[in-house]
């Protein structure tokens, strides 16, 4: 599975984007900015700019707050605690809903995804020796890690640690697209790392995403309405010449694909479309029908 660092977990620095007055219609606000360590945007149907400011300071609230439990790159967020410590008491609910789903896809991919593989991803990321890469790859165990609603505890403090990289950039995308509808927005377009669609463009038609595949070069259009989608490419990031990183915990030489997934979650389809591409293509179909409505867009 990828480790946090795929899209690098950083401190949220953003900013409204400037577009000319005339790129666009008055009743459509625009957004763009970085958030997790990615290129980060909203597109907001029949707001101006000025209507959706306090909005997307909203969001910007929101996001640093959930960076907060789940950036590895912030000292005191609950992630990095749990790391530190080997334990965290009193999990935020958000944490403890992506652990959960984490639970479901590590069962659905027989072990592909998997949250503890964080230590072998820093072994291979800092160039380690040999035998250091095999001490981490044995430390790797999803299902030794306790998970309980007041205590998260790592089965060997100091050496095991998690990383949510492969699934906390869906859920945020979740949790931000509604909150928008909180806020009775109903026709939005979320990008948070992964993508999310809500309701339809001003127009009344569906929105459209492209897909990119290897080389990063858009090599299809899919549209989406109250629908996420993922995509995920191992070789984006190389932590070595020869390996991406994207990693299958199971397998040295795992396959490379880049797969796109849609779903009624971001979080889903973020966590299928990361373990889909360490995966042989054989597996994939039944891995997919475990959770209703997910699909393939892309597998190349």
């Amino acid at each position: 599975m990828t480790p946090l660092s795929r899209r690098r977990f950083l401190t949220m620095s953003a900013a409204c984007a400037a577009f000319p007055a005339d790129a666009r219609p008055a009743t459509t606000s625009h957004w763009r900015g970085i958030a997790l360590g990615a290129p980060a945007s909203l597109r907001l149907e029949g707001l101006t700019d000025a209507q959706a400011a306090p909005l997307i300071a909203s969001v910007e609230a929101e996001v640093n707050r959930l960076e907060n439990i789940f950036s590895l790159y912030r000292p005191q967020s609950e992630l990095s605690r749990l790391n530190r410590d080997g334990h965290l008491t009193a999990p935020a609910p958000e944490l403890l809903n992506v652990l959960s789903l984490c639970s479901a896809l590590h069962k659905a991919t027989g072990g592909v995804f998997d949250p503890s593989i964080q230590p072998l991803w820093s072994a291979l990321a800092n160039g380690a020796a040999a035998v250091d890469v095999d001490s981490a790859r044995k430390s790797i165990g999803w299902s030794r890690v306790s998970v309980r609603t007041d205590m998260i505890r790592l089965p060997r403090p100091g050496i095991s640690a998690l990383t949510l990289n492969g699934i906390a950039q869906g859920a945020i995308t979740d949790r931000i697209a509604d909150l928008l509808t909180t806020f009775g927005l109903r026709d939005v377009l979320v990008n948070m790392g992964e993508i999310t669609a809500r309701g339809h463009r001003e127009n009344g038609q569906a929105w459209q995403v492209g897909l990119a595949g290897p080389g990063r070069k858009v090599v299809k259009s899919i549209e989406l309405s109250d629908r996420a989608v993922a995509t995920s490419d191992p070789n984006s990031l190389m932590l070595t010449k020869d390996q991406g990183h994207i990693l299958n915990p199971q397998d040295e030489t795992s396959p490379n694909h880049v797969v796109s997934v849609s779903a009624s979650s971001a979080a889903v389809a973020d966590g299928l479309s990361t373990a889909l591409c360490a995966m042989p293509e054989t597996r994939v179909d039944p891995v997919v029908r475990s959770f209703a409505e997910a699909r393939i867009e892309m597998f190349v």
